[in-house]
C-alpha cells in the first residue's frame, strides 16, 4: 500500500491512495492540465484511476472533479449532503455514501467519518488494504472524541497543520476570515493538530504527513516543530506535503 499527493493547500488538494490495482484519487481541486502533469510525475495517467473520493464541496477540493470524472468516466463517491451542495456535480457519475458506513473500492476498504467543518456534510477517510491503514484529516476546525478514536493506531496519518495561531491573528486576512479559519468549523492550527497527535496512539506510524499548510499563516518549519514536539522526537518519516510539489510516493512496509 502507498500514497502520494498531487498538491496540498488552499490553491488545490488531491492525493492518490494505491493498493494492488486500485488507484483512488482523494479530492481534486486542481485544473485538469495540472492533474495530468502531476499524475505523470508519479508515473500515472488519469486512466489508471478507479475512483474519486470527495471530502466536501469547497472548490479547493472539488474544483477539478467534475471535468476529470466526465472525461475519464470515473465514479465519484461522496455524501448526499456534499452532492446536494455541489452545483456542478457530475450526477451521472456520483455514488452517495454514508459518513458512518465503510465501503469497498477494489483492494481498498474506505472508512468515512464525519468532521466539524463549514460544509454541508463533510467527512474524512481512513483507507486500508487489510494489513495497513492510512488516515486522512484535513478541513476540520476542532477534534471530537470519535475522530481521536478513528485516527488512533494507524500506520500512516495525513494531518492538517493549517495555521499558526499568532500568524493568523497578526496576518493580513480580514477579521471575518480569521474568525472562520480559527473557528470550531474552520481549520486545525498547529497547536490543535499537535494536541491530537499527543492524544492518539502513534506507535504504529510509519509516515506522518503535514498537509493543507497555509502559505500566508504558517511555515513548514513551524508545523514540523509542533509535530516533533508532540511526538517527542523528529523522525525521518515526518514530512510536509506541498502546494506545488505535492509529495512523492510513500510506501507502507
Amino acid at each position: 500500500m502507498r500514497f502520494a499527493y498531487l498538491g496540498s493547500g488552499s490553491r488545490g488538494n488531491a492525493a492518490v491512495i494505491n493498493a494492488g490495482e486500485s488507484y483512488v484519487l482523494l479530492d481534486c481541486g486542481l485544473p485538469l492540465v495540472e492533474v495530468d502533469v502531476r499524475l505523470q510525475r508519479l508515473g500515472l495517467k488519469a486512466e489508471a484511476l478507479s475512483a474519486i473520493v470527495v471530502t466536501h464541496e469547497h472548490g479547493d477540493h472539488i474544483g477539478g472533479v467534475a471535468r476529470l470524472a466526465r472525461r475519464n468516466q470515473i465514479p465519484v463517491w461522496l455524501t448526499a449532503g456534499t452532492l446536494a451542495a455541489w452545483k456542478a456535480a457530475p450526477s451521472e457519475w456520483a455514488r452517495t455514501i454514508s459518513p458512518h458506513r465503510p465501503f469497498e473500492l477494489g483492494a481498498l476498504r474506505v472508512e468515512p467519518y464525519p468532521v466539524p467543518h463549514d460544509a454541508r456534510e463533510p467527512c474524512q477517510y481512513v483507507f486500508g488494504d487489510g494489513r495497513y491503514r492510512v488516515g486522512v484529516l484535513t478541513d476540520a476546525g476542532s477534534v471530537t472524541p470519535h475522530m481521536r478514536e478513528v485516527l488512533s493506531g494507524l500506520d500512516a496519518l495525513l494531518l492538517e497543520f493549517n495555521h499558526d495561531q499568532q500568524m493568523l491573528l497578526n496576518g493580513p486576512y480580514p477579521r471575518t476570515l480569521k474568525t472562520r479559519v480559527a473557528g470550531p468549523k474552520g481549520h486545525l492550527s498547529n497547536a490543535q493538530a499537535a494536541e491530537l497527535l499527543a492524544a492518539i496512539d502513534c506507535t504504529r506510524l510509519q509516515h506522518l504527513v503535514l498537509t493543507h499548510l497555509s502559505e500566508t499563516n504558517n511555515t513548514p518549519e513551524q508545523a514540523l516543530a509542533a509535530a516533533s514536539a508532540a511526538l517527542g522526537h523528529a523522525p525521518d518519516w515526518l514530512v510536509c506535503a506541498h502546494q506545488d510539489d505535492g509529495l512523492d510516493w510513500r510506501e507502507l512496509n
